[in-house]
């Protein structure tokens, strides 16, 4: 049975042997949560992609030899995890959450430290400005606090302003934080008695190895996981252009809720929050606008999270790709993204055939992927 065969029921945990394997594919050059899943479905096993990579980027015109990450190095990030008392969560194993497992970039791995017990519980994503109000300030801890008493856990990206206050808010009813850099690397480092806090009751989440310092292009990737975690985003102050509102328009792609606190127009950090509102998103003022709008999902039960779009057993065995069908298929390629679907049918050829391509073409550095299972050339 493969590890993405049971979604929603109690999982299936990896072997040490396959922890390893799953951990250094995720860690190798080129190799993304989209282009992992696409490797593990069509190989079977991570070790079997590991020793495919070489010739995939080859094929797909790598200008040099792909890095795999070295088996000593994953060996010691292990063991250092264990002597932290930091857990690898794969994606289907039972403390996998199921909600962050349906976004079509899942981490294929996650780390994590605390009570990994409040993974189970729905949640709720409060995130904000650095820079906030006091009225600010107020409305993210009675939101976290009201939300949390309703049974919902609170995520949030452990930053400054917003994000801090919705932690320390939700510590007695557990809180998820999300870090763009390795769990041992607590950012900002004012957070880091905090973050002690938070294991205690809650947990810290990260895709990113021990001993990795975030970079800019790591927060938005961090932004994804909290609002994949969540049946919702709330939005506490934050400017037209913010990290904030990159979590919210994630929500959106990954079908989501959004909530906004409004504010006044005169204020440059309720720009966001108030163009949410006219765009569509659900006003908020209490705790009671956000339980009501998500009561329709699950009533008094723990919510089913919507359909994963994984694809739940390796593809059929390609035989004999022909240089003409591999053309065929980078020339039906463009700079506009384009649904793999849409590929396969334009081409007719095989999904197997395509799949197989793209990951020759993704390896090599040479497509991008969008959301909703879309790829395009990269200039």
């Amino acid at each position: 049975m493969s590890l993405f065969d049971d979604p929603y029921g109690q999982g299936i945990a990896l072997t040490d042997e396959q922890r390893l394997h799953w951990l250094r594919l995720i860690r190798s050059e080129q190799v993304g949560p989209s282009t992992f899943r696409d490797l593990i479905n069509h190989f079977g096993t991570a070790e079997q992609a590991i020793d495919a990579l070489p010739d995939l980027a080859k094929r797909g015109g790598a200008a040099k030899r792909i890095r795999i990450a070295d088996l000593k190095n994953i060996e010691a990030e292990l063991e250092r995890a264990a002597t932290l008392g930091i857990r690898l969560i794969a994606m289907g194993e039972p403390d996998y959450p199921s909600w962050l497992r349906a976004i079509d970039d899942a981490p294929p791995v996650i780390l994590a430290k605390g009570r990994l017990s409040v993974l189970e519980k729905p949640m709720i994503a409060i995130v904000g400005a650095r820079n906030c109000s006091i009225i600010g300030r107020k409305i993210a801890v009675k939101l976290a606090r009201e939300l949390g008493q309703a049974g919902y856990c609170i995520a949030s990206g452990l930053a400054r302003g917003i994000d801090g206050v919705a932690h320390e808010a939700a510590l007695e009813t557990g809180t998820v934080a999300v870090l763009a850099g390795g769990l041992d690397r607590i950012y900002p480092p004012e957070h880091e008695s905090l973050s002690e806090q938070i294991t205690a009751t809650g947990c810290l989440l990260s895709e990113k190895p021990l001993g990795w310092t975030a970079r800019a292009q790591d927060f938005p990737r961090r932004n994804r996981i909290v609002s994949g975690l969540s049946l919702g985003t709330i939005i506490v102050e934050a400017a037209k252009r913010s990290g904030s509102l990159i979590t919210a328009n994630l929500a959106l792609k990954q079908n989501r809720e959004v909530f906004a606190v409004p504010g006044s127009p005169l204020d440059p950090r309720a720009a966001g929050p108030n163009q949410l509102i006219k765009q569509g998103a659900s006003l908020v003022t209490e705790a009671k606008d956000v339980l009501d709008a998500l009561r329709p999902l699950h009533g008094t039960t723990h919510p089913a999270p919507p359909a994963t779009g994984l694809r739940e057993s390796p593809t059929e065995e390609v035989q004999d790709l022909s240089e003409t069908d591999r053309s065929l298929i980078i020339d039906a390629l463009g700079m506009a993204p384009v649904e793999t679907d849409e590929l396969i049918r334009v081409t007719g050829i095989s999904s197997g055939a395509v799949y197989l391509v793209l990951l020759e073409l993704d390896l090599a550095g040479r497509i991008a992927r969008h959301p909703g299972n879309k790829v395009s050339l990269i200039e």
